[in-house]
């Protein structure tokens, strides 16, 4: 990364329908780094397409500073994004992030900016990070970018983050290579961050933490089926390769999830689905097919029994809903 001899300046990039808690907490961090050193470490400025205002996710509106300005290569450019980043990220947006990144500028996306910055090409290659959520579609949309569930990743001069609270990790590893270690815990202690995580920890909270079971065989075999979604593993071969029967497979997740295993893995394919359905712009017989589904009559049967609605009218009404 690039040195500094004077404050060090972060372009933040808001898209309409922002997060909030991303860009605030990356904010304050660095606004709690100039107080507690007694110097100006950090200057920021906040821009947009179109310059006037940014509408967070909240609906709270930010006064924007400029519309899309030149950077320098000493800039640092975060893009914070939020819901449906797809339709916030405008084809201007994505030119600009192309042209300022040529001069060799760091750019970053928060939260959901993974996105944008992989839509412009900036990630090709490199290893990144996005919110949870939209990983099932970003998978499908960017094969040549390296997708991790780091809480945060640092890829030479890309910078990714998971959204939420891992703006203050990034921000507080930032500060650190900056400054140095002690300032870093001086904010930590300032924000009342205790648990200050690395690009080593992961986004999501562990399988028995997430479902409330901590068994063992149980979150071994639910983690064998978030791993094998486009094609699925019978229950038989689950069992076997945790070393129990089937029968013994059909208790345990009766007894501590009430459902089936087959059921279980049903809702875990359908939950994709939706996603990419939601995030995508892929059909409705692709979604199927990377979600285990043969055809698309028993995707669409499932999936009605399942939402109450079919594939087919879900997008529709989504669409309906963003244009509304």
């Amino acid at each position: 990364m690039p040195q500094h001899t004077g404050p060090r300046r972060f372009v933040f990039v808001l898209l309409d329908q922002f997060t909030m808690l991303c860009f605030s907490s990356a904010v304050e961090a660095l606004r709690i780094a100039n107080r507690m050193s007694g110097r100006e470490l950090y200057a920021w400025t906040l821009v947009g397409d179109g310059g006037e205002v940014a509408w967070c996710s909240a609906g709270i509106g930010f006064k924007l500073d400029s519309d899309l300005e030149e950077v320098t290569r000493d800039d640092t450019v975060l893009v914070c994004g939020g819901i449906d980043v797809a339709a916030a990220t405008s084809r201007r947006v994505v030119s600009w992030l192309r042209r300022e990144a040529r001069k060799g500028a760091v750019m970053g996306g928060l939260c959901t900016a993974g996105y944008t910055l992989a839509k412009a090409g900036l990630l090709d290659g490199k290893r990144a990070t996005i919110h949870w959520e939209n990983q099932d579609s970003f998978t499908e949309e960017f094969e040549e970018v390296i997708l991790t569930k780091s809480v945060f990743v640092i890829d030479g001069n890309r910078i990714t983050t998971a959204g939420g609270t891992a703006s203050i990790d990034l921000m507080l590893k930032i500060i650190a290579d900056d400054h140095g270690e002690d300032l870093a815990n001086l904010v930590a202690d300032q924000l009342i961050y205790t648990s200050i995580r690395t690009d080593q920890d992961t986004q999501r909270l562990s399988i028995p933490t997430r479902i409330g079971v901590r068994h063992p065989k149980l979150g071994q075999v639910i983690r064998m089926m978030e791993q094998n979604i486009e094609e699925p593993i019978s229950p038989a071969t689950l069992a076997k390769d945790v070393g129990m029967s089937t029968r013994q497979l059909e208790r345990l997740f009766r007894r501590y999830l009430n459902r089936s295993p087959k059921r279980y893995y049903m809702e875990l394919r359908l939950g994709k689905a939706r996603n990419l359905l939601m995030q995508t712009d892929m059909s409705v017989i692709n979604v199927a097919l990377a979600c285990g589904f043969a055809s698309p009559s028993h995707f669409s049967k499932c999936y009605r029994a399942h939402y109450n609605t079919t594939p087919y009218r879900e997008r529709g009404a989504h669409g309906a809903k963003e244009r509304a």
